[in-house]
């Protein structure tokens, strides 16, 4: 009986384990997990399920009314010899490449301008955001009345000048249209970049310029070694949003030109909404709409990889 006793474990050791349902209650790390299912359902719904079909749709004949069939690589084989499509290539890339540099440029220099000290700060950086607080749409609507043939306000000011003698087609002429949009999407992106940069600055101790400024650095030399340094990190998350909201853009170029004249500001997304929407044929439509990933997934991975290498995040030093 005492050695039947003395093999039995203790009362502590034969006690119930907790239940799965008690660890995914208590452990720090599935606690996390249950946090983040609303927004992981929220991404799969809106976003990965949406993409997933698009993808798919791009392999099939599908038009607006009939289901279609699978049929390859045959929409990918027919825009490699579209010249449209090609031609909504160059305009998104030049547009993307053009307007973000301008907006970073702009965008920094405003923010370095808000962040000194100056009188009515609050308000400027109020009236700063009204550009990217307006709907694309109205702002697209003030600008098609800028651009108009006929009644431009640029155009006006310019033959009272005397510097034109007749107005200027902002929106029939290739090489105007495509500025016009451009310069439309600065105006409405400057805001979100400096902003953003403006925020990135407010976390720059005063004192690191205090010491640059009693060992005798100019401004250029403070901008170079401190400024610039610490807010890389801020710069590169701003730009990766920058170049992608610019390159899908589509509500603004839409209202303006429509793609037109002639295709010469037709941009991927809104040739994709012409041929897939307006034209019925959703497999092409999907395919020149899934084109466009690689060139998004290029411009994340130029800015993750960056970001590794540099080891921002860790706060350590370079490579």
């Amino acid at each position: 009986m005492s050695i039947v006793q003395a093999s039995m474990p203790p009362q502590s050791a034969t006690a119930e384990l907790p239940s799965v349902w008690q660890r995914l209650r208590t452990n720090k790390n599935l606690v996390a997990l249950w946090f983040m299912l609303p927004a992981a359902a929220f991404l799969i719904l809106f976003l990965a399920y949406p993409l997933g079909l698009g993808i798919w749709m791009s392999f099939t004949d599908e038009r607006i009314g009939r289901a279609g069939i699978f049929i390859g690589l045959e929409n990918y084989e027919w825009l490699w010899s579209d010249t449209i499509f090609w031609l909504s290539v160059f305009n998104t890339l030049l547009y993307t490449l053009i307007a973000s540099a301008i907006k970073f440029a702009i965008g920094l220099y405003l923010a370095l301008l808000l962040n000194r000290h100056m009188p009515f700060k609050a308000m400027i950086r109020a009236i700063v955001l009204i550009p990217f607080i307006v709907p694309t749409v109205l702002s697209a609507i003030a600008f098609w009345w800028i651009y108009d043939a006929q009644f431009s306000i640029i155009s006006w000011s310019l033959i009272k000048l005397g510097l034109i003698d007749h107005n200027i087609n902002f929106l029939g002429d290739t090489n105007w249209a495509r500025g016009s949009v451009i310069f439309a999407n600065i105006w409405r992106g400057v805001p979100f970049v400096a902003i953003t940069l403006l925020a990135g600055l407010q976390t720059v101790s005063p004192s690191l310029y205090e010491a640059a400024t009693l060992d005798g650095a100019t401004d250029w030399q403070r901008f170079r070694h401190i400024t610039y340094p610490l807010l890389t990190p801020i710069i590169a998350v701003v730009m990766t949003f920058s170049v992608l909201f610019t390159f899908t853009d589509f509500q603004l170029v839409w209202a303006l030109t429509r793609g037109g004249p002639v295709n010469a500001t037709h941009l991927m997304a809104t040739l994709s909404y012409q041929r897939g929407i307006i034209s019925g044929r959703l497999g092409e439509g999907a395919a020149i709409a899934t084109a466009m990933i690689p060139f998004l997934l290029a411009a994340i991975a130029i800015s993750w990889f960056g970001m590794q290498r540099r080891k921002w995040q860790q706060g350590s030093d370079n490579d």
